[in-house]
């Protein structure tokens, strides 16, 4: 046994990889995996930026944002009650249901109605059909500012390069 030879360790024969660095750009960098636990939701920046244009209040976009948080399928309504968005916001049920009122009556939200069973009417769904069909119809207006911001940047950058 004197000539038995000792098993090679594993970790001797590995070889450390160059790794990327991150580009801190995925939710979990910026938010941290604790916060993220819950979820996030998807919102796109044009609703953000056209807010004013579109005429959205701040607690109408919040009541909008609670609403978008519970769309999972595109092809499914989201259905929340107005209770839980109501405790969520910080507002009564019956302002929260003015809030929906408005939002409806702008075109942007469109409630409908879901029952159980025999004529029990349980949470509302809400499309966002009118609402994505009024950004779609802004997006140009969006496109066209940036690419003129675009091309006064270029410009001053060639006229400091001069």
């Amino acid at each position: 046994m004197a000539n038995a030879q000792k098993p090679l360790d594993a970790s001797a024969k590995v070889i450390a990889l160059p790794t990327k660095a991150k580009s801190g750009k995925r939710a979990e960098d910026k938010w941290s995996p604790q916060v993220l636990k819950f979820g996030y939701t998807a919102l796109p920046n044009l609703l953000l930026r056209a807010q004013a244009k579109l005429g959205i209040t701040p607690t109408q976009f919040n009541v909008l944002a609670q609403l978008v948080e519970h769309w999972w399928d595109a092809d499914k309504y989201p259905f929340p009650a107005k209770d839980t968005i109501a405790r969520r916001i910080g507002k009564s049920p019956r302002q929260v249901q003015r809030y929906i009122t408005e939002l409806e009556t702008a075109g942007y939200v469109k409630r409908i109605e879901r029952f159980s069973g025999r004529k029990s009417q349980i949470n509302n769904g809400y499309s966002f059909a009118g609402l994505i069909k009024k950004l779609k119809s802004i997006e140009p207006e969006f496109t066209k500012a940036a690419d003129l911001k675009r091309q006064k940047a270029k410009k001053l950058e060639t006229a400091a390069a001069s």
